[in-house]
């Protein structure tokens, strides 16, 4: 992924805009080590881009820069019900030559405008999801996700989880150094789950919570011991019934599951940053043997422990 290419468009979002340009529009850093892109926001009609907040965006760059970029994101813009057929036309090119396509918020309604999101699952800001069903009933609208990758199509809930959106891909193209590093510059938890899989629908998990911060720091920095429920319910001094539900009401996932994704990312660190054999790197984060790694990571990241180390390795 060398070039990036955002489209905005009158009645601009400066969040979702900003959250584009925080990730893939940043210049590099040394101590970072960062990959830089050829970034470039662009517009249907080069000139005034009528802002949402109060001031305007001068946009000097047509169309024609997505017509060659790796990575086209739609910028998500107020009036999000009215398409200009060139943005549909650049999308739909976009996807048909293998690019990326990234819509986040109400951008998400012109990639279902230009027939992207069809037989596919997408998501789209809370507010905005059962209008997206009723008006594409072939798309596969998820409601309950921070973003969806199904192919070449990245669709994210808006806001904040633009950014979510955008580490995910981070992660998956460079690794999860790089998209930690990312999201550190960002001061922003380093969201990463997800992966290589062609198909990735889950919602991101953050390792804050409201009464659970304790043990699940805990639990980070011990994920070579046994961590089941009754282990954890005991370091939070909750019975394992309530801990479970308490779990679950916070994070929004079981125990088992956090601590396999937790377990999954400390792996993909080792995997990139030591030489250490994939059976020491088993033991270490908790999963106990070789073949215990192979399977959970091929099953949620789609390649093998030995594949990511060949792509990602420092």
């Amino acid at each position: 992924m060398q070039k990036v290419a955002v489209i905005v468009q009158d009645g601009a979002e400066p969040f979702g805009l900003g959250s584009l340009v925080e990730v893939w529009g940043e210049p590099y850093h040394a101590d970072d080590d960062n990959p830089v892109f050829d970034f470039q926001v662009c517009t249907p009609r080069p000139g005034r881009v009528a802002g949402r907040a109060g001031y305007d965006l001068l946009v000097e760059v047509g169309l024609e820069a997505a017509a060659d970029a790796d990575l086209v994101c739609l910028s998500p813009k107020h009036d999000f019900l009215d398409h200009d057929p060139a943005v549909l036309e650049v999308a739909r090119a976009a996807h048909d030559r293998g690019a990326v396509v990234y819509a986040h918020c109400s951008g998400v309604f012109e990639l279902a405008a230009a027939g992207l999101l069809e037989g596919r699952e997408c998501t789209t800001h809370w507010r905005y999801t059962d209008r997206l069903a009723r008006m594409y009933p072939s798309a596969i609208v998820r409601p309950d996700v921070l973003y969806v990758q199904s192919g070449n199509v990245l669709t994210g809930a808006g806001s904040a989880a633009g950014i979510d959106a955008s580490l995910h891909l981070m992660r998956q193209t460079f690794g999860a150094r790089v998209a930690a590093t990312t999201a550190r510059r960002i001061v922003v938890p380093p969201h990463r789950d997800g992966g290589q899989a062609q198909f990735i629908s889950r919602q991101v998990v953050d390792c804050q919570a409201e009464t659970l911060g304790a043990v699940l720091t805990w639990a980070l920095e011990n994920l070579a011991e046994p961590l089941d429920v009754d282990t954890l319910a005991r370091k939070a001094h909750m019975s394992p019934r309530t801990f479970a539900r308490r779990f679950r009401d916070e994070t929004g996932t079981t125990p088992h599951a956090w601590v396999t994704a937790q377990r999954l990312q400390l792996a993909e660190e080792m995997l990139e940053r030591t030489e250490n054999s994939v059976d020491h790197i088993a033991a270490e984060v908790g999963f106990g043997n070789a073949a215990t790694l192979r399977h959970h990571f091929t099953r949620v990241r789609g390649v093998s422990p030995q594949v990511y180390r060949r792509q990602f390795a420092c």
